[in-house]
């Protein structure tokens, strides 16, 4: 009873000093909640914090499109350098012009010089070289078509941007510009961009396989030769030859296949047509721009003979003022040989795994 009447003098006392008053007092005494209400105590807070869930953001972007698209294109591109590594082999060869001017007695040169395993001579940088080649080069042309057609579809609705000059006005319309051919420009150099050392590597392996017998080797050999900058040797003609060849390749593959589409009424194309219509556009391409790949490869290993020209034309020149008109072609066949199977049989790849990894999981959505 003591302690009651003492702690009640106290809530009395307290009460008359204001809100600090009543705070103490509710402090010291408590009221009953009513049962609805409860209290978060702050260790309640933090064991309710939760980290966000990185394993469901990490699956649903390799669901996305864009990542199956570039999956597709480096099992395609693997898959297809696999098979067709001795034919890759024997077209370097031929174009920068080592050994036997025809295919056959390349074949037999290099067996009777390194065995077997010499049509295969760079193969495993080759595959590190087509892997990220070939996902960059068909991820960035769909992502780069689907773009130039949405931006094109957006125009048509909507006033496309105009541009005075004087009395002059002109439409900066996209309708005229093909989405494909602007994607298999901006697909071809973005590869060249980011995998052009590889390509070097591959050349000094498959060229001079006695200075540069393996990968390590050749990787430490040609940076105590110039650097960093070595592995860029000949980086501008690879740009100006892969900028025809790639518009013209993946021109030529949509176009035909559009037209073969409508003219069979068709929707999607078999296999074997798919390995059809790849191969004519890889032949088309390469016949465009085959002049520019030998002076292309003529800068890149020309140091190793030690004539290498100063640039492009003067390769063209040099060529010509050799063999002739027709040095320009040196090694065509042998490079349509592997060209024509190399394309078809990438987007034959390509399309299948394309259906498994974007097409359907489109359709499961």
């Amino acid at each position: 009873m003591a302690f009651e009447y003492e702690a009640q003098g106290q809530q009395k006392k307290f009460k008359k000093q204001g809100v600090f008053g009543d705070m103490y007092s509710m402090m010291l005494f408590p009221l009953p909640l009513p049962k609805d209400v409860s209290i978060i105590m702050e260790s309640d807070k933090d064991s309710a914090f939760q980290l966000p869930n990185l394993a469901h953001a990490f699956r649903e972007f390799l669901g996305t499109r864009e990542v199956g698209e570039f999956v597709s294109g480096a099992l395609a591109g693997a898959m297809t350098k696999a098979v067709l590594a001795p034919l890759e082999t024997i077209r370097t060869r031929m174009v920068v012009g080592v050994g036997s001017k025809n295919i056959a007695g390349s074949f037999v040169q290099v067996i009777e010089e390194q065995g077997w395993q010499g049509l295969w001579a760079g193969n495993t940088i080759n595959m590190l070289r087509i892997i990220p080649t070939q996902a960059i080069e068909l991820g960035t042309f769909e992502c780069v078509k689907r773009a130039m057609t949405s931006l094109q579809d957006k125009w048509k609705l909507e006033e496309c941007p105009k541009l005075q000059i004087g009395s002059i006005n002109l439409n900066l319309s996209l309708s005229w510009i093909s989405p494909v051919a602007v994607a298999g420009a901006a697909a071809g150099i973005a590869s060249t961009l980011c995998c052009h050392p590889l390509e070097v590597i591959k050349d000094r392996l498959t060229v001079s396989p006695e200075v540069y017998p393996n990968l390590s080797i050749a990787v430490r050999n040609i940076y105590k030769d110039g650097g960093i900058g070595a592995f860029y040797a000949g980086i501008s003609p690879t740009l100006v030859g892969m900028l025809p060849y790639s518009t013209c390749y993946y021109f030529m593959y949509d176009t035909i296949k559009k037209s073969y589409c409508e003219t069979k009424n068709k929707k999607s194309l078999s296999r074997p047509e798919m390995l059809v219509i790849g191969a004519l556009a890889g032949f088309t391409a390469s016949t465009i721009s085959f002049p520019l790949e030998v002076a292309r490869k003529r800068l890149m290993v020309g140091a190793l003979q030690g004539k290498c020209p100063p640039n492009m034309a003067a390769a063209l020149s040099e060529v010509i003022q050799e063999e002739g008109l027709k040095g320009l072609y040196r090694g065509w066949a042998a490079s349509c040989l592997k060209v024509m199977p190399s394309s078809g049989i990438t987007w034959m790849f390509y399309e299948a795994w394309k259906d498994i990894l974007v097409v359907q999981k489109c359709h499961s959505l």
